[in-house]
């Protein structure tokens, strides 16, 4: 059967405008939106996570607009909203909301959570639902379990929906590839969202997930192309202090491009969209001129010596494509 997979090679991810971290105005988040939409975005992805259902919002404010066939849209089940005054916190989302994000996996859960998805962005249609955060802290050993509440729950529910056409596709919206893995060998996604698991830092969807996502014509989205900002020239690694073996990595990376005159950001996105299966990739961005600075670095020429420097010196895998 042909799979679903969204448009790319660059989408948008809904999680900055959520208020990760801090806050975004109503007036920077539509703008962000518009600018995705004007340089040529047609996938946008978002949660009822991401502040308690403050990004689901700002989707559908803006997207609303737009012809609903002009565009692929993705959101995520498995954590329900519940009506809250006292706005709980919901970290590293700041001022969400007045919902308390509650987990849930279960068959009815993940109906609702549908229709509720539905209701917040104001759209009839969502493309794409990821399953979310099936190895999330919030689970700890607990994952396995889960995936089985989700296997009879939420894939089950997510398979008769798109029977139905009601969407397009389903997977799951992780940042480990085991959950990924043993989805494909006991369900039938479509696709997968895989945060910080396939970057020029990181790439251990390489050896096993990727070839059997290829086999079976499964798609990915790869989110945090950045490392959460460690390979646009931060000190954060997976939304912490980075390791000094990951900066010292990044180091050798930067000076790599930087003998040949490229960006390593635009090493860092094109790296990521280079593989077959990858079908977009998510940096986030909370302002429009951060959106169309990573429309620029998707487009901007990397030398084919950079990719050959790096495979020289063991910083990228041999086996990884790389751009042309």
């Amino acid at each position: 059967m042909a799979r679903f997979s969204p448009p790319g090679p660059l989408g948008f991810g809904g999680a900055p405008l959520g208020n990760m971290f801090d806050v975004v105005d109503e007036e920077t988040a539509a703008a962000a939106l518009s600018a995705a939409w004007e340089t040529g975005v047609r996938y946008f992805d978002t949660a009822p996570h991401y502040g308690s259902g403050l990004s689901e919002h700002r989707f559908g404010g803006v997207l609303r607009r737009a012809p609903r066939d002009a565009f692929v849209l993705s959101t995520k089940v498995g954590r329900l909203l519940r009506p809250d005054r006292t706005r709980p916190e919901n970290p590293p989302f700041v001022e969400g909301l007045p919902f308390r994000v509650e987990p849930d996996y279960s068959y009815d859960a993940t109906m609702r959570s549908i229709e509720d998805s539905c209701q917040r962005l104001g759209l009839a249609q969502i493309d794409i639902a990821f399953v979310h955060d099936l190895a999330a802290d919030h689970l700890g050993d607990a994952w396995e379990e889960q995936f089985e509440v989700a296997r009879a729950g939420a894939f089950r529910a997510l398979t008769a929906l798109r029977e139905q056409g009601v969407i397009r596709g389903w997977g799951l919206g992780v940042n480990l590839t085991e959950p990924c893995i043993r989805a494909l060998e006991r369900a039938d996604p479509d696709v997968f969202l895989l945060a910080g698991r396939y970057s020029l830092l990181n790439q251990p969807a390489l050896e096993r997930l990727f070839p059997m996502c290829g086999a079976r014509g499964v798609h990915v989205v790869v989110g945090g192309p950045y490392n959460s900002g460690l390979l646009a020239g931060g000190r954060t690694f997976e939304y912490q202090e980075a390791p000094p073996d990951m900066i010292a990595k990044r180091d050798r990376i930067a000076a790599v491009c930087e003998r040949h005159g490229a960006d390593m950001r635009s090493a860092a996105l094109q790296f990521c969209a280079a593989h077959p299966v990858v079908a977009a990739i998510i940096p986030g961005a909370k302002r429009a001129e951060k959106v169309r600075e990573n429309a620029r670095l998707m487009a901007a020429t990397v030398p084919s010596a950079v990719w050959d420097e790096l495979r020289q010196a063991q910083l990228i895998p041999a086996d990884a494509p790389t751009p042309g």
